[in-house]
């Protein structure tokens, strides 16, 4: 008995010695690959010295003799911290993942080659001037002199040992390609036109135009197309790879006249997917011909928002309709060519063999028609399809972005920042700006089509020249503000035009809550400071509930005659509209209106088509309005009623709270359930690696119509919301405001890796200099060799 104890205890003696081997080892090599931030590193394509600070927060100030050092090294420094983000943006991009991670990815990668990101990219580098050119090549020296010297000295991050590959060299397409992903993800609607096709075939008329918001009655004849050439849609595509439907911001800047220290305030606060790393990196960039401080994505040279000496600006989504869907007839002897003006037309044939790991290369086409790529064949070769989809899309063709960035970052007043914003082609964004003269401005910027016929609610006839772009709103007729009475401008995604202008932007603009909380503030207050301009990015008021929760408090009472769920209705009641995470009411609140489209509608569709319907909230809104205002809805006739829909919503929503959080609604808090995650793109393919690369989660308040934007999945965890918070006083634009969730390294090891989280959720601002000494620096100096 005591030898077989003494062999027990000298087997986990040797299994403790090999998990702390182990965890030694992992531990060293870890370390051994975190960037050097302190001392010389010999960097052979600078032409001189280069010095880079990495203040507090991690935050690079590259201080460089030349543009030409500083782009270099630019390149340089985002790849010691973000290089296999960087390496997964271009693959995801180019339709690459596969070869690195598996034949998991070959579905995304088919669907990416499909929507022809790279393919654009290439088209667009010819367009660039030759100076934008430079800075590209610049740009990417300095990122492959890291990954020389990262393969070099085995400085390469921790994940590409753990997916088993080294990345390739940088090339100025690379840095392209990851700007079209941008585009793609802030500028899609195809997938809502696919819906509304696939709902005027299922629907009667009635139903199908409850769908939309504005129901196009005026295009009988792109209506009757659609009846009469059905495409198929539930099946194929994946409503994964869709962009966030809440991909927006907000932003607002203030004139003098309304601010305490007589000069301007801007703020911004891009929406996007909260990750780890960011997906923004922020940076300061110096020479002797500028002066810029921001973010950037990494992968990218330039600033795309933030400051300078002279002015500050910032973005949100306009959201057009840029992406047109067209019904092709295809050849049924030749499935390569398609009808037009009662001719077959061969379309361009794009071959490639995608490169899987472990496996064999898989040969794929793309399509092209006259129109854009064939995008509802990518996965599932139907044998003699009688039509398919084609997309047209502005982002598709050649754009000069980052010309623009780079005009912006050198711009001193309103003018000439107007004249860079002409090469911001996608996607369309609304500026504000600010100028320390005294100037406020807005713009909507970017390429909007202008069509023959229709306005871009539905697929049209790929077969006649009757339908298709005109072109695009003429850049000097693009809706601007400059100096408004009003003393301020702000943006969240909302309608920026009224019935009087001329050109089709979209019908579909965000709910307008984020934006009329904005606006109430600032119009309701003066002598405003940087400090107002933070708290309100952190403002959880909920003007959704202040529109709707007493009506839908009152269709429970109407169909609750027992008082079953008096209780809860007295917290509603009771309920000051804040999304505060300690409060419960929020928790039912919000349940209670994602419960509503998923009642309404989830039986009546396929999944996937659920899953792609746009708009669910503002759909619900329709309804809900429709519901109290007494009037005429197909989908609530059948349903039974507004007061029963809203009772049987709210009664799913109640029995899910109490399965998971008890019966006690006392006991009940919007933070238990609605958590801010940082998760790590890796993370999960397994729950260790989700325990050491995402940070805790952390209980929040707020929603995703709030102005502190938080928005969650259906398990409660927050994964989108302000990627980045920016406040500038024009009073002084040495310093400006910052948060950057969760962090600015991508490297476990550093101690800015979830630094930010915490500031995130709370909301404190870090302050980023661009003038003078930098106190508590970790100075590196980039050797010119």
């Amino acid at each position: 008995m005591k030898r077989g104890r003494k062999v027990l205890l000298w087997i986990l003696g040797i299994l403790v010695a090999i998990v702390i081997v182990v965890v030694v080892g992992l531990n060293v090599f870890l370390s051994n690959t975190k960037p050097i931030i302190r001392g010389e590193l010999a960097v052979k394509v600078l032409n001189e010295d280069v010095q880079v600070v990495r203040d507090q927060d991690g935050v690079p100030h590259i201080k460089a003799q030349s543009d030409e050092d500083l782009y270099r090294a630019q390149g340089f420094v985002q790849a010691q911290d973000r290089l296999f983000q960087m390496d997964l943006a271009r693959r995801q991009a180019s339709g690459q993942l596969a070869e690195v991670v598996g034949k998991g990815a070959l579905d995304t990668d088919k669907f990416f080659l499909t929507f022809s990101l790279r393919d654009a990219a290439e088209k667009s580098y010819a367009g660039y001037s030759d100076e934008a050119k430079q800075v590209l090549k610049w740009y990417t020296e300095g990122v492959n002199e890291f990954i020389d010297y990262a393969i070099e000295e085995g400085k390469l991050s921790y994940e590409f040992k753990l997916l088993g590959y080294e990345p390739r060299e940088w090339s100025p397409i690379d840095s392209l390609a990851v700007g079209k992903f941008m585009a793609y993800d802030l500028g899609g609607n195809w997938s809502s036109l696919a819906l509304r096709h696939w709902a005027i075939n299922e629907f009667e008329q009635e139903k199908a135009e409850e769908l939309f918001i504005t129901y196009p009655e005026d295009a009988p004849s792109i209506i009757e197309a659609n009846l009469n050439n059905p495409v198929a849609v539930s099946g194929r595509f994946d409503a994964a790879i869709l962009p966030n439907e809440f991909n927006g911001s907000n932003n607002w800047v203030v004139s003098g006249e309304k601010t305490a220290s007589g000069m301007p305030l801007l703020a911004d606060d891009p929406h996007l997917g909260l990750s780890t790393p960011s997906i923004w990196y922020q940076m300061h960039l110096e020479s002797p011909s500028q002066n810029v401080s921001g973010v950037i994505f990494a992968g990218i040279p330039g600033i795309i928002l933030g400051h300078n000496e002279e002015v500050a600006w910032g973005v949100t989504n306009v959201g057009p309709d840029v992406q047109d869907l067209y019904i092709e007839t295809p050849n049924p002897d030749d499935r390569t060519k398609f009808m037009y003006e009662g001719k077959w037309e061969q379309a361009a044939i794009r071959k490639t063999n995608i490169k899987v790991k472990g496996e064999e290369d898989v040969p794929f086409e793309v399509l092209v028609t006259r129109h854009g790529p064939i995008i509802s064949d990518v996965l599932f070769k139907e044998e003699n399809p009688s039509a398919l989809f084609s997309m047209q899309w502005t982002a598709l063709e050649p754009t000069l972005e980052l010309q623009a960035i780079l005009k912006m970052n050198k711009s001193s007043n309103w003018e000439e920042f107007e004249s860079a914003l002409e090469d911001f082609h996608a996607p369309a964004q609304n500026f504000v700006f600010a100028a320390k003269d005294g100037t406020i401005a807005y713009k909507a910027n970017g390429r909007i089509p202008v069509r023959k016929t229709g306005d871009g609610q539905l697929p049209v006839p790929g077969d006649s020249n009757e339908f298709g772009w005109t072109g695009y709103v003429p850049y000097t007729e693009l809706p601007k503000v400059v100096n408004p009475e009003e003393g301020f401008i702000a943006t969240a995604n909302n309608e920026v035009v009224d019935e009087s202008y001329l050109y089709h932007i979209t019908d579909f603009w965000a709910q307008s809550y984020r934006y009329e909380r904005i606006a109430e503030v600032l119009a309701s207050k003066s002598e405003l400071t940087k400090e107002d301009m933070m708290t309100l990015q952190m403002d959880q008021k909920n003007l959704y509930a202040r529109e709707f929760l007493a009506s839908m408090v009152g269709s429970v009472e109407k169909q609750d005659s027992e008082g079953k769920y008096n209780d809860v209705l007295k917290v509603l009641k009771k309920w000051d509209h804040v999304d505060d995470k300690d409060q419960s009411a929020p928790l039912v609140f919000h349940k209670w209106m994602k419960q509503l489209p998923k009642t309404m509608f989830k039986e009546q569709m396929p999944e996937d088509v659920y899953a792609m319907l746009p708009g669910k909230g503002n759909i619900s809104d329709q309804l809900l309005r429709k519901g109290y205002k007494s009037e005429a809805s197909a989908w609530l006739e059948e349903y039974g009623g507004v007061d029963k829909w809203v009772y049987d919503s709210f009664t799913i929503a109640i029995n899910e709270i109490e399965e998971d959080f008890g019966k006690n609604e006392a006991k009940w808090k919007w933070g238990d359930y609605h958590q801010l995650t940082f998760d790590h793109p890796i993370s999960g393919a397994s729950p260790i690696l989700g325990y050491f690369l995402n940070p805790k989660p952390v209980p929040i308040g707020g929603s995703n119509i709030t102005v502190q934007a938080a928005g969650y999945k259906e398990d409660g965890s927050v994964n989108h919301g302000a990627s980045w918070r920016f406040v500038a006083d024009l009073a002084d634009l040495s310093t400006a405001y910052h948060i950057v969730g969760p962090g600015q390294s991508g490297h476990i090891k550093s101690e800015w890796y979830h630094s930010q989280v915490r500031d995130w959720a709370n909301g404190n601002y870090h302050t980023t200099v661009i003038n003078g000494d930098i106190k508590d620096g970790f100075e590196l100096i980039l050797k010119a060799d």
